[in-house]
C-alpha cells in the first residue's frame, strides 16, 4: 500500500507501477496475479529480499501504455542488494485482414466485388499508399445514384455519392503531399442523417444530409476497387479495405486479375538491386528489406563483413549432420543437394559447390579451409610453405588428389585477398581478388561427386581417420590470421558462429573466436586490358575518356595557343622560382681550402698541383697536353 521503490515509464511520460504479466492499476506483479510469488507477504518475487536471484517477467500488452522508455529501479544501495533489468523489443500482432492488400500496376486496371449494399448507411475504410498524383479509390454505380473515393489530387481526397438529391462531395485538404509514398488512412461514412469523410489524424468533414428528399443509396452495378470507367485509374497500393464491417479479399481477387498484383510489391523492382552479395529483397509495406540469412554477409544491405580473427592453434568446426538432423533436413538445409531424401549419410553426394572466402595472414604453411568427408573425400585450401595457394581435391577414381597451384603470387603477404572456386561436375572456376577467373578441369579419371561430405574446419583440420600427408604436415601450428565472409553453397559457417541463427548448434569452435572488420576489399588493383587502356597506342580499338564528337578545326587552333601560352607562363614562373630559391639559400661565410703552394703564380689549378707534386716533375710535351673544353 505504500510507494513502490520501482515504476516504469511508458507513452505520455506517465509513470506506471504494474509490471509484465499484470494490468494497470495493479501494484502487483504476474506472480501476485498467480498467488505464486516466492514470499506469500509480496506479490513480486524480488520483493522477497532473499540472498538468491529471483525474476518477475512478463508481457507487458496495454498498449496504450507503450512502449517503455524509462525504468527507474530503487532500493539498491542496501549492502548485498542488487538489481537487473531488461526490456525486450516491442512485438506487434494482428489479423490477415489488416494486411490484405493489392497493388495497381496500371491505370486501367481494377478488381471488381458485388455490389456494395449500402442503402441507407455506408461505412469505408482502407490504407492507400502512391506515388501518382491522382486516381479512383473505388466506384459504385446505379441508374442516376453512385459512390465514389478518390484521389483529386496530391493533397486532396474526395467523397462522393448521389441518392437522387443531387451530387454531393466532401473534400480533405492536407497540408502534406499523400503522394509519399507512405501509408494514409481514409475512413468515409454516410447514413440518413449525414456523411463524413476523414484522412489520417486530419480534422474530420463532415456534411448534414437535407431533411428532406431521398435517403436510400440505390446502386445496380459492380463495385470497381482501383479504377472506373473513362476515368484514370489508381497506381498504388490499397489495403485493409472494410465496407460495412466487412474486409474485402484483395489479395484473391488480385492473383486472377491481369494488372494486379497480391500483396504491395514494388520496392524491390526499384531498389532490389541494393540487396548485394546474394542477399534478397523483402517487400514491405512501408519499404523492403535485405535478407542477408542466406549469405556470408550481415548489415541492412548485405555488405558487412562478418569475419573473426584466429590465433595459433584455433579452429572451428561445421558439421553439416548434426545429432538430431535428420537426412532429409540436411539435404533441404544445408547442402541444397538433389539426393534423394531418404537417402542415408554414406549415399549423400553434390554434384557442384560453390565456394567463397575472405583471408589475411603472414604466415605460412597453414590450412584455411577443409571439407571433409564420410568417405576419403576432401577438399581443402592451403598456403604452401612458399606462401603460394594451393586448392586440392579428392573425390575418388585417381591416386593421388588433384592440385591446383597458384604459384605466381605470395599470399602470406599480410594483405586481404579473396578466394572464388565453383565446381560444376569436372569443371572448376578459380577467382582471386580482382583478376580473370581462371578454368581448370578435373582429371578424366576422377569421380566428379562429392561423396558424403561430413563437416567444415577452418583454420585447422581436426578430424578421424586418414589425412593426407600434406595436410597433415601443414596442420601444425595451424592458421593464424583473418577469416571473413566464408560461405560453402548456402552455409555461413563464421556467421553461424557470430551470430545466433539455426545453424549455430552446427559450429564448434575451439579457442575464443573474436569478431573482426580485418576482412577488407583486396588491396590489389585488376589490371588495365589493352583494349580499354587509352594510353596503349597500339591498341586501334582503345576507347578514350572522351566519346563524344570530334572538335572542329577552329577550336583545335584556339586550344592549342592557349595551351601553349599557359606553358610558357608556367615554365617562366617555375624558371624564376628556382632562382629567387638559390639566391636566398646560399650560403653566406669563409672557408678554408687546402690549396697547393703556389697557386697564386700558376696559371691554372691544375697548373699549381702538377707544380708542388712530385709525380709531375717531368717535362709534358706540348703535343701530349689534354683540354677540356
Amino acid at each position: 500500500e505504500g510507494n513502490p521503490y520501482t515504476w516504469w515509464v511508458g507513452k505520455a511520460n506517465e509513470k506506471h507501477y504494474y509490471w509484465g504479466g499484470s494490468g494497470p492499476g495493479i501494484q502487483k506483479c504476474a506472480c501476485g496475479i498467480e498467488r505464486n510469488c516466492t514470499d506469500p507477504k509480496y506479490y513480486c518475487n524480488c520483493d522477497a529480499d532473499y540472498k538468491q536471484w529471483r525474476k518477475d517477467t512478463g508481457m507487458l500488452s496495454y498498449k496504450e501504455h507503450l512502449p517503455v522508455s524509462q525504468v527507474v529501479v530503487g532500493d539498491v544501495d542496501r549492502p548485498g542488494s542488487e538489481a537487473k533489468i531488461s526490456v525486450g523489443p516491442v512485438r506487434c500482432q494482428g489479423d490477415r485482414n489488416y494486411w490484405n492488400a493489392a497493388s495497381f500496376v496500371t491505370s486501367s486496371s481494377y478488381l471488381h466485388f458485388s455490389t456494395f449494399q449500402g442503402e441507407t448507411s455506408a461505412d469505408i475504410s482502407f490504407y492507400f499508399k502512391t506515388s501518382a498524383s491522382d486516381g479512383v479509390f473505388l466506384e459504385n454505380l446505379g441508374n442516376t445514384d453512385f459512390i465514389k473515393l478518390e484521389l483529386k489530387s496530391a493533397t486532396e481526397v474526395s467523397f462522393s455519392f448521389d441518392v437522387g438529391n443531387g451530387p454531393v462531395e466532401i473534400v480533405v485538404r492536407s497540408p502534406n503531399q499523400l503522394n509519399d509514398d507512405q501509408w494514409h488512412r481514409v475512413n468515409a461514412e454516410r447514413n440518413v442523417k449525414q456523411a463524413s469523410l476523414q484522412v489520417d489524424q486530419l480534422p474530420l468533414e463532415v456534411r448534414k444530409a437535407p431533411t428532406e428528399g431521398h435517403t436510400r443509396l440505390e446502386l445496380y452495378s459492380q463495385l470497381y476497387v482501383g479504377a472506373a470507367g473513362g476515368q484514370r485509374g489508381f497506381l498504388g497500393c490499397i489495403r485493409s479495405l472494410r465496407m460495412n464491417g466487412v474486409t474485402l479479399d484483395l489479395e484473391e481477387r488480385a492473383k486472377v486479375t491481369p494488372g494486379v498484383k497480391p500483396g504491395c510489391s514494388g520496392h524491390c523492382t526499384s531498389y532490389g538491386m541494393y540487396c548485394a552479395n546474394g542477399g534478397k529483397c523483402v517487400e514491405k509495406y512501408n519499404g523492403y528489406s535485405c535478407d542477408c540469412s542466406k549469405t556470408a554477409y550481415d548489415g541492412p544491405f548485405c555488405i558487412k563483413d562478418v569475419g573473426a580473427f584466429f590465433e595459433e592453434g584455433m579452429w572451428l568446426r561445421y558439421n553439416f549432420h548434426s545429432p538430431g538432423t535428420s537426412m532429409k533436413d540436411l539435404v533441404s538445409r544445408t547442402l541444397l543437394s538433389s539426393a534423394d531424401p531418404e537417402s542415408t549419410a554414406p549415399d549423400l553426394s553434390l554434384n557442384k559447390e560453390e565456394l567463397s572466402f575472405s583471408f589475411s595472414t603472414t604466415k605460412s604453411p597453414c590450412v584455411l579451409l577443409y571439407i571433409s568427408s564420410y568417405t576419403q573425400d576432401f577438399m581443402a585450401v592451403l598456403v604452401k610453405p612458399s606462401g603460394n595457394l594451393q586448392i586440392r581435391y579428392s573425390l575418388g577414381g585417381t591416386k593421388e588428389p588433384y592440385n591446383i597451384d597458384v604459384d605466381h603470387r605470395n599470399m602470406a603477404n599480410g594483405q586481404p585477398h579473396t578466394v572464388n572456386i565453383t565446381r560444376n561436375g569436372r569443371d572448376i572456376v578459380l577467382q582471386l581478388d580482382h583478376y580473370p577467373p581462371t578454368s581448370y578441369s578435373l582429371p578424366t579419371a576422377s569421380d566428379i561427386q562429392f561423396n558424403s561430405p561430413k563437416a567444415l574446419f577452418l583454420g585447422k583440420v581436426i578430424e578421424i581417420g586418414k589425412i593426407d600427408q600434406d595436410i597433415y604436415k601443414y596442420n601444425t601450428p595451424g592458421f593464424t590470421g583473418c577469416l571473413s565472409r566464408v560461405q560453402f553453397n548456402q552455409i555461413a559457417p563464421l556467421k553461424a558462429a557470430l551470430r545466433p541463427t539455426n545453424a549455430s548448434s552446427h559450429v564448434h569452435i575451439q579457442g575464443e573466436l573474436v569478431e573482426s572488420n580485418c576482412g577488407a576489399s583486396p588491396l590489389t588493383i585488376p589490371p588495365m586490358s589493352a583494349a580499354t587502356d587509352p594510353w596503349h597506342l597500339d591498341s586501334a580499338s582503345a576507347d578514350f575518356p572522351y566519346n563524344g564528337q570530334a572538335i572542329g578545326d577552329g577550336v583545335n587552333r584556339n586550344s592549342a595557343i592557349i595551351g601553349g601560352v599557359i606553358a610558357v607562363v608556367i615554365f617562366t614562373i617555375l624558371c624564376t622560382l628556382v632562382f629567387l630559391i638559390r639566391y636566398m639559400f646560399r650560403h653566406k661565410g669563409t672557408y678554408h681550402t687546402n690549396e697547393a703552394k703556389g697557386a697564386e703564380s700558376a696559371e691554372s689549378a691544375d697548373a699549381a698541383i702538377m707544380n708542388n707534386d712530385p709525380n709531375f716533375t717531368e717535362t709534358i710535351d706540348e703535343s701530349k697536353k689534354e683540354w677540356l673544353i
